[in-house]
């Protein structure tokens, strides 16, 4: 039964060397607020501290230094072919027969000059989180977060979603035989985000409201009741996340680039890169720290507003935009992002719509395709560029979160529909000709032509 008595039925030998793991290699780790520092004992209720209210950490105290060369030097028993799993010294340690896995990471660096060029910067990889299982980042997350909870009994996991989260969570769930509740808000969610969902089982609620209301609903649904949410207020969810930057600088060989652009919704991946380089840092892994730049759409910019007021003042919005991933007004990391931007001495900026369906449109031309959400990545470095708060010869690397066909709506929107204003010279409009070889050749010859 969904409802009943909260009950659930942690493995005891788990719990027990969770948080203090007696195995060469790995550090003692330990839950605790993030503001007043109170522990927590790793229940399955993780999303906030009981003492103060603040969202919780995992920390982890490293008795001497890691070495880069220790993530391919795991005893075969513990390996598991995963791009998160891969950096199990980095995060919190679960059996290997308890991990619930679906090969997620292993994502590529694109390289490509014409994206460059676009950008206004020397030198712009862009790390692809749409290559991941279901098609976005957010499959680093769910790994951890799906591990944690059947490692402490829940046969339920929740999250609420703008899409991405959902595919992800049911994927999941289902993976590891449990159920997964879905509150989405109702007719704001894209068609392949919704289809994921529900292929793969999920229970699917339609909330009337946006995606602010549906967390707010589902985080009071499990305090009171047998479910386990796995929204990124849950840290075992960052601690997942926070690989994307560990598996980047591997690639790069460890040269650390001066700025990491992302995009800003929730602020959950803000927060696990801002929690990446402390850690990093932490385990002798990294001598500097490159600036975070974190970008938001125009009409969902909370964040941007709490930044440009020297995180003073903060106020949640209605959000409203066409990149439907990161439509969110009250951010539930806010604070944690705050905490990344501070210690990179990072940027928060935000771009208009037109601006991100351009930038999509020209990272699609490319060859390479994205969601709108993650084309804000390449349009914050071009206005960053511009405004000088990145200089032309910076060696930038940005994330793509969410693959080109989750949100295909978007990219009929851009190409064929008529819209105000002066037409954008990457629309690439399909035509019409009669069945006739003379119009065809005609045809031919203006596509040749340019």
């Amino acid at each position: 039964m969904l409802f009943g008595p909260r009950l659930f039925q942690p493995d005891s030998e788990i719990l027990s060397t969770l948080f203090s793991p007696s195995l060469p290699g790995f550090p003692a780790t330990t839950v605790r607020c993030m503001i007043c520092g109170a522990s927590a004992d790793g229940s399955p209720s993780v999303s906030q501290c009981a003492a103060c209210g603040g969202l919780l950490d995992v920390a982890f105290a490293f008795d001497q230094p890691l070495a880069r060369g220790d993530f391919s030097a795991l005893p075969l028993a513990t390996q598991v072919n995963s791009g998160v799993w891969r950096y199990r010294q980095l995060l919190p340690w679960f059996p290997t027969d308890q991990i619930v896995t679906r090969a997620e990471g292993f994502t590529p660096i694109y390289w490509d000059d014409r994206l460059a060029h676009f950008g206004g910067v020397g030198r712009l990889g862009l790390k692809h989180e749409g290559q991941n299982p279901t098609g976005s980042f957010k499959d680093r997350g769910m790994t951890v977060g799906v591990t944690h909870a059947k490692s402490v009994g829940a046969t339920m996991v929740a999250c609420a979603s703008t899409g991405n989260t959902s595919a992800s969570l049911a994927s999941y769930a289902a993976a590891a035989g449990m159920s997964a509740l879905v509150l989405i808000p109702e007719g704001k969610i894209a068609g392949g985000k919704l289809a994921q969902t529900i292929a793969h089982g999920a229970h699917i609620v339609q909330v009337e409201g946006d995606f602010d209301i549906a967390l707010r609903m589902l985080r009071e649904l499990t305090a009171g009741y047998p479910v386990y949410l796995v929204n990124s207020v849950n840290p075992y969810r960052v601690e997942g996340q926070k690989t994307i930057v560990i598996e980047m600088f591997e690639q790069l060989d460890w040269q650390v680039p001066d700025v990491i652009a992302l995009p800003g919704g929730n602020l959950g991946n803000t927060a696990a890169f801002g929690k990446a380089l402390i850690d990093l840092q932490m385990a002798g892994l990294i001598d500097r720290i490159p600036r975070l730049l974190t970008i938001q759409a125009e009409g969902a910019s909370p964040f941007v507003d709490y930044f440009e007021s020297g995180f003073d003042r903060y106020e949640p919005v209605t959000a409203e935009t066409v990149a439907t991933a990161i439509k969110i007004g009250n951010p539930a990391s806010v604070e944690r992002a705050r905490r990344a931007i501070q210690f990179s001495s990072g940027m928060v900026a935000r771009v208009t719509d037109a601006e991100i369906m351009e930038a999509k449109a020209m990272i699609d031309r490319c060859g390479i395709g994205c969601e709108p959400a993650s084309a804000a990545t390449l349009a914050g470095i071009r206005k960053q560029v511009a405004l000088r708060q990145i200089g032309p010869d910076a060696h930038v690397v940005g994330v793509l979160t969410g693959h080109l066909l989750k949100d295909t709506e978007a990219v009929v929107r851009f190409h064929l529909e008529d819209a105000p204003g002066e037409r954008s010279p990457l629309v690439n409009r399909p035509v019409s000709i009669p069945a006739d070889m003379d119009a065809l050749k005609r045809t031919l010859s203006n596509a040749l032509q340019g």
